[in-house]
């Protein structure tokens, strides 16, 4: 380390400004899918990155006479501190979990902004590219061939008078493709009551909802047929 080079004042603002371009490209497609962390979370998050490897590098040259104690530490704290900001991005909705691939975004981004500042210009890159077609391609090949499906609270009302036809409902659920989770009857009693049937189905968001209502309606006594979510 006595031998290594300084890092001139130029080179500190290159890589600061390749830390705010790398943030920039993986933010603004995070914003562009309306995610918690977009655009400027990503940027603040690489050029923090950036600086503190940059410190970390300036600590160890201009402290190597020190024998106890590691000044690139720094570095590695930022891994294990990134984590609190992607905790923060993911949301339990229901059943439904969203902003994992935002969480790992921020952590990749992290290692960018790291790797930029350490003057790994080529594997910060590589990083950065491999990680937009993740995020860009993979993701819409992935929709195709699992499309993602969603727990929601499918709700059949009859007409009054008509009972509930749990066969045929079950089997219009099994040719759109749905998986029933559970089944719960609810039978009016006395004139004018409405016979409910619930169902807790697990919804490609791929599928036609006003196809798989029609379906409901014409093939029985379905008044009214309403899907939400299961909270």
């Amino acid at each position: 380390m006595g031998n290594a080079v300084p890092i001139s004042e130029f080179a500190i603002i290159i890589r600061l400004c390749l830390g705010f371009l790398a943030g920039g490209i993986i933010g603004f497609e995070r914003s562009s899918r309306r995610q918690i962390a977009g655009l400027r979370t990503h940027i603040l998050i690489c050029l923090g990155a950036t600086l503190l490897m940059l410190l970390s590098i300036w600590l160890s040259q201009g402290f190597n006479e020190t024998r106890n104690g590691d000044p690139g530490r720094i570095a590695a704290q930022v891994v294990s501190g990134i984590g609190f900001l992607g905790a923060g991005a993911i949301i339990r909705l229901g059943n439904n979990v969203k902003g994992l691939t935002t969480a790992a975004s921020l952590w990749l981004i992290a290692a960018v902004g790291m790797a930029i500042g350490a003057g790994m210009y080529i594997a910060a890159a590589a990083a950065e590219a491999l990680s937009l077609i993740t995020l860009v391609v993979l993701d819409r090949i992935e929709k195709k061939i699992f499309p993602a499906a969603r727990n929601k609270l499918l709700e059949i009302q009859y007409k009054p008078g008509s009972k509930a036809d749990t066969a045929a409902a079950r089997e219009i659920l099994k040719n759109y493709g749905l998986k029933i989770q559970s089944m719960d009857v609810n039978q009016g009693l006395g004139k004018g009551k409405n016979t409910r049937l619930r169902f807790l189905v697990s919804i490609p968001d791929s599928a036609d909802i006003s196809k798989l209502a029609r379906a409901f309606k014409t093939a029985g006594d379905a008044a009214r047929v309403e899907i939400k979510e299961k909270f």
